[in-house]
């Protein structure tokens, strides 16, 4: 989930992405799933999932499992620093998520990687593929552009929501729920937001695990991007989802930037909003094996 209001990529300046030696000096070592196939395509390289501003690996369990099994790919789904179980770090720019997911490619031995990513992280996969890095075969962008703009009212909302729920000692996750509906009317939205929160091991309340503080301080970058048009580009196949009934993330407006940075791009349109993968989960995966083959 990423909550901003897009404009074109070349709004400002961009931010430069280090060397992979450099960050790997300042990397956090990313929490992982990892879902093999039963009957492993030797010639396939693995897919690589990147979840989105306030998710984290376990969203993407069952279309993981699924993919794997359908494409005959290995599948890693990963938490970005500051989301699920993976490390806090106060630096929140897409330089640094992008390093840290560098790192853990590395690590792995990955190469001839299918990179997919939804919202926030599908940025963090286009940054790491317009870097370029090698073992980035593929690329897979699902209902976000390359664009910079303003975050969203909606987000600041939902921050103060999480950030009173945590002030409120909440001893229950309907009391927390029952506090969250006052922000947000939709129990989808909520629900996806409470799988944040857990009991704090030092006390009997719940708490959400997310650093709240950071992400109220990473509201530009978070809404940047690192790279201008004419910069750079990935010449690779790339798959770019929209939502398009409920979902203004991707627009006639950034469209082009989509097209400058990957020419060998694909556009699906599925009718769904934002969660385009959640919404219409067998379409996805569908499009998403024909894709890898």
């Amino acid at each position: 989930m990423l909550l901003w209001r897009s404009t074109t990529a070349l709004a400002r300046a961009p931010t430069r992405l280090f060397s992979t030696s450099a960050l790997r000096c300042s990397s956090v070592a990313l929490a992982s799933d990892h879902y093999t196939p039963s009957s492993p395509r030797n010639d396939a390289g693995p897919l690589v999932i990147l979840h989105g501003l306030f998710g984290s690996k376990q969203n993407w369990r069952s279309l993981a499992r699924g993919l794997a099994a359908k494409t005959g790919r290995e599948v890693h789904a990963l938490d970005l620093r500051n989301h699920g179980t993976s490390p806090h770090a106060k630096d929140a720019s897409y330089s640094a998520l992008a390093g840290d997911v560098a790192t853990f490619l590395e690590e792995k031995k990955l190469e001839n990687i299918t990179l997919l990513g939804h919202s926030m992280g599908g940025k963090v996969a286009m940054a790491l593929a317009l870097r370029p890095h090698e073992a980035i075969e593929r690329l897979i962008v699902v209902d976000i552009s390359p664009a910079v703009g303003k975050i969203s009212p909606e987000f600041t909302q939902y921050l103060d929501a999480m950030k009173a729920i945590d002030a409120a000692n909440v001893s229950s996750r309907k009391e927390a729920d029952e506090l969250l509906a006052k922000t947000e009317p939709d129990f989808g939205v909520r629900s996806f937001l409470l799988t944040n929160l857990e009991k704090s091991p030092s006390s009997s309340y719940y708490k959400f695990r997310l650093p709240l503080h950071y992400f109220s301080d990473a509201i530009e970058e978070i809404g940047g991007f690192p790279y201008q048009l004419g910069e750079t580009k990935f010449e690779g196949p790339t798959l770019v989802f929209k939502g398009e009934s409920r979902s203004k993330y991707i627009n006639r407006r950034n469209i082009p930037s989509l097209e400058g940075f990957f020419p060998n791009m694909q556009l699906k349109t599925l009718e769904t909003g934002h969660w385009v993968h959640a919404e219409k989960p067998k379409e996805f995966a569908d499009d998403v094996v024909e894709f890898c083959k």
